[in-house]
């Protein structure tokens, strides 16, 4: 009897030009439940992106001809916050972070634990598909978040800027929502990986990295933030415009002090 498909079961797009590394990852993810097709290169990767466009892409980001990272932004320029994990055999931090800021939402590193990459497949797809429901009884509005200058719909996954749609990732979109969910308030990097990603371990770069692409899409001046505001010794905070919370919520009272050292 085979098993149910999870509830987060979905289609992912698995481009690997190594035989054997695309068999184990797409055998782990149809074991899932998940419906797997894979691609050799990135011109069949990109034209079955343009065909059927996925729920998921585990992209390796060494590959003949056109590398991971030419992929991705080319994705990203079709549209959609469609989700991408990386994979890499690169340990170099300049190669991870150029990986994230190219629009991936995570990476793994070789040689990684099959059983992992489904977990963190499983983790960004949940993410992706449950986003935030108004409580009973409530009007869909007030579950609207927005400052001076920004407004959130979490359950249309919506973002504008002074009305202009952003284009964000899934991760920058959860980043914004939980930092206008808690206005003033300022949290480590740890507290961030665990709060957004949902993770208690990790490289903490991924949120640096992350932060500084959110605040070119959000800020009038990214070079001098006054939204996401760097917290010396600490980690971020949204401040600057007072943003105003949801309806029902109760503004924070207590922020972190401010330290020295940088984040």
């Amino acid at each position: 009897m085979q098993n149910n498909p999870p509830a987060t079961a979905a289609h992912v797009l698995v481009v690997d030009d190594d035989p054997t590394v695309a068999e184990v990852v797409a055998g782990y993810l149809d074991r899932a439940g998940h419906d797997v097709v894979r691609a050799a290169d990135g011109p069949s990767a990109l034209a079955h992106f343009a065909r059927r466009r996925p729920d998921l892409v585990v992209l390796d980001l060494m590959l003949p001809g056109m590398d991971g990272f030419e992929i991705c932004r080319r994705m990203r320029e079709q549209g959609g916050p469609v989700p991408v994990i990386m994979l890499t055999a690169r340990g170099d931090e300049e190669d991870r972070v150029l990986g994230l800021e190219t629009g991936a939402d995570d990476y793994v590193t070789k040689p990684f634990s099959p059983r992992e990459l489904v977990l963190r497949v499983e983790s960004v797809l949940r993410r992706a598909r449950l986003p935030a429901v108004p409580p009973p009884g409530s009007s869909p509005s007030a579950s609207v978040l927005r400052t001076a200058t920004l407004s959130l719909d979490p359950t249309a996954r919506r973002a504008t800027r002074e009305g202009a749609e952003l284009a964000l990732t899934l991760r920058e979109f959860d980043l914004l929502a939980f930092f206008l969910r808690h206005p003033g308030r300022a949290f480590t990097r740890e507290e961030l990986m665990s709060e957004v990603w949902g993770w208690d371990f990790g490289d903490l770069s991924t949120v640096t990295v992350h932060v500084r692409r959110l605040r070119a899409k959000i800020e009038h001046d990214p070079a001098r933030p006054t939204l996401i505001q760097t917290v010396w010794g600490v980690g971020y905070r949204l401040a600057g415009e007072n943003p105003e919370p949801p309806v029902g919520a109760t503004p924070p009272t207590d922020s972190l002090p401010e330290g020295p050292g940088r984040p």
